[in-house]
């Protein structure tokens, strides 16, 4: 796995931490845990899947889809709601491309057979080293 999916989730992680900040401070108690919650979780199991045993990459990728899946969830339901008066448009945005990135490296895995990982532990180490 290339660098891009890695630093677009921990990108998304920040900027709902940043919508959370706006949405507690206008008292939106009801949505903003769980779209905290699972919006930074997304950056946290794919950081985790670069260092992962090759058998349980494919099970960290999986759980960060169904926690991106959430995430839009919460985020088309507090802007339906209207419960804060907060634009979450870039929000959807992001993380509608992070659901299609992950799409590509399971497609990318399933075509180039199960044994074979897009995230090496050589870009894990490369990462880790250097801060990208």
């Amino acid at each position: 796995m290339d660098d891009s999916l890695q630093q677009q989730s921990f990108e998304f992680a920040l900027s709902i931490v940043r919508l959370y900040k706006k949405l507690q401070a206008r008292q939106e108690l009801i949505i903003s845990p769980q779209l905290l919650r699972s919006g930074t979780r997304i950056g946290l199991l794919i950081e985790e899947a670069f260092v992962a045993p090759v058998p349980q990459q494919s099970k960290q990728i999986d759980i960060a889809k169904q926690e991106a899946r959430e995430t839009y969830y919460w985020l088309r339901l507090l802007q339906a709601s209207r419960l804060a008066d907060v634009d979450v448009t870039p929000e959807i945005t992001q993380v509608k491309q992070l659901l299609h990135l992950i799409a590509e490296r399971e497609s990318a895995r399933e075509s180039s057979g199960k044994s074979s990982s897009k995230f090496s532990s050589k870009s894990s180490s490369k990462s880790l080293t250097t801060g990208n």
